[in-house]
């Protein structure tokens, strides 16, 4: 099958979608199928790539690590010539997620989304951030799903919100698979020597983007707390983002700061290891459509201790292969780890177990073929893709179409967001 994924962020930008989108590609490649990644342009991108399309991009947009592609049809158009895809699928609901829809149309083709991330939970990083725009970008990707063919939700609970907020094409539950084959050898103990991290001490780690929306404020006076308790404890974090000094303040002021450990931004076998080298997960985030990398530590072996939020609650068993936290209580997370940190060694390797048959189900693969077989069912209930002779009118009418139904979109979402508004204001 020809499948064309439409990303705004991709390698070698380490996050969430990069990762998803990495991953997916990887493994339909590695299974037959040929892949056409458009994503923007990032610093350090090599410099020639097999079928990947690169669109420029403005970088570090408004003080974040995200780039945001201007979208050149030109560029896309040129790496579609000789490329028939037989299904488009979207990662993001914005600009080259406009590219997806036009190129699905122009072609007669499927088109997927998937609903990676709750939008309305970043808008801090655009100016003029309000309630208004908050519910703008709501109705906006709302009706962006509405113009595709099928919607991907990696959870349950984000799949039950989309269709509370009235998406009404199919949607499918597929999380992002982990790639277990990553974890096979990892090294946890050379970790610990490399980073002067104690091989009897108990390591409490986390991974990801150190930003506000991750809900760090949180996670840093958990943590510290703990660390103050036990004097055996250590602290691995793996990331960078805006949030990093203030976490780091956060363990000084407890004087703590000799027992946090920063591993930077990590990859692959190197990251395997960081996991390994954990004995607990730490993770607090409430905006996640799913948190690979509570899957991820899982596939080390590592028990999780997170708060009941979405994207958690699908993955962690409370007492099974880690703690789910009932609710954002500093106090009560921090019991949650002194629970892991107590254990004996047959109840640690009984959580440890525990993470390793939840993560089977996530395996990679296994996600790969739930997709595949979506992409086929859409595939086989349309027409087939149009010959490259095609009517240009007939080309041209579908395009003007779409063009249509994005500015419908569009104009539908602000006139939801002014009028919430106004309704506010009579209810004051």
């Amino acid at each position: 099958m020809n499948i064309l994924m439409v990303t705004n962020t991709f390698t070698p930008h380490v996050g969430g979608v990069a990762n998803s989108v990495r991953r997916f590609t990887e493994e339909f490649r590695g299974s037959g199928h040929r892949v056409l990644v458009v994503a923007p342009e990032f610093e350090g991108a090599p410099r020639t790539e097999q079928d990947v399309v690169r669109v420029p991009a403005v970088q570090n947009f408004n003080g974040s690590d995200f780039a945001v592609p201007v979208p050149v049809t030109r560029r896309v158009s040129e790496g579609l010539k000789v490329f028939l895809p037989q299904v488009v699928h979207s990662h993001h609901p914005f600009l080259l997620g406009d590219t997806a829809l036009r190129v699905a149309a122009s072609r007669e083709v499927p088109v997927v989304f998937t609903h990676h991330t709750m939008y309305e939970k970043y808008t801090h990083y655009v100016p003029g951030d309000s309630p208004r725009l908050k519910r703008f970008v709501i109705d906006l990707t709302t009706g962006y799903c509405n113009l595709c063919d099928a919607v991907i939700a990696p959870s349950e609970t984000v799949a039950d919100l989309l269709l509370r907020r009235g998406v009404t094409v199919p949607v499918a539950v597929i999380p992002t698979g982990v790639d277990l084959k990553v974890f096979a050898g990892a090294d946890g103990s050379a970790y610990r020597r490399e980073a002067g991290i104690p091989e009897s001490a108990f390591v409490v780690g986390h991974v990801g983007r150190l930003a506000p929306e991750k809900n760090m404020d949180f996670l840093a006076e958990a943590v510290a707390g703990f660390l103050a308790r036990h004097p055996g404890g250590r602290f691995l974090l793996v990331g960078e983002g805006p949030s990093k000094e203030r976490l780091l303040a956060t363990f000084a002021g407890h004087g703590l700061s000799g027992r946090v450990h920063l591993g930077g931004v990590l990859q692959g076998r190197e990251l395997a290891s960081a996991y390994n080298a954990m004995n607990a997960f730490a993770f607090a985030s409430l905006t996640e459509t799913q948190g690979m990398v509570l899957t991820e530590a899982m596939a080390a072996g590592v028990p999780v201790v997170t708060l009941d939020a979405p994207g958690a609650r699908e993955v962690v068993r409370d007492g099974v292969n880690g703690r789910l936290v009932p609710r954002p209580d500093v106090e009560a997370f921090r019991e949650a780890l002194r629970w892991v940190a107590e254990l004996g060694p047959g109840e640690r390797r009984r959580l440890a177990e525990g993470a390793g048959a939840t993560v089977r189900e996530f395996s990679m693969p296994r996600s790969a073929e739930k997709q595949l077989a979506l992409y086929e069912t859409l595939t086989g209930s349309r027409h087939a893709p149009r010959e490259i002779d095609a009517s240009p009118w007939t080309s041209a009418r579908k395009l003007i179409g779409k063009e249509w139904e994005i500015l419908r979109n569009i104009a539908r979402a602000a006139g939801e967001a002014v009028r919430s508004e106004t309704d506010d204001q009579i209810s004051e």
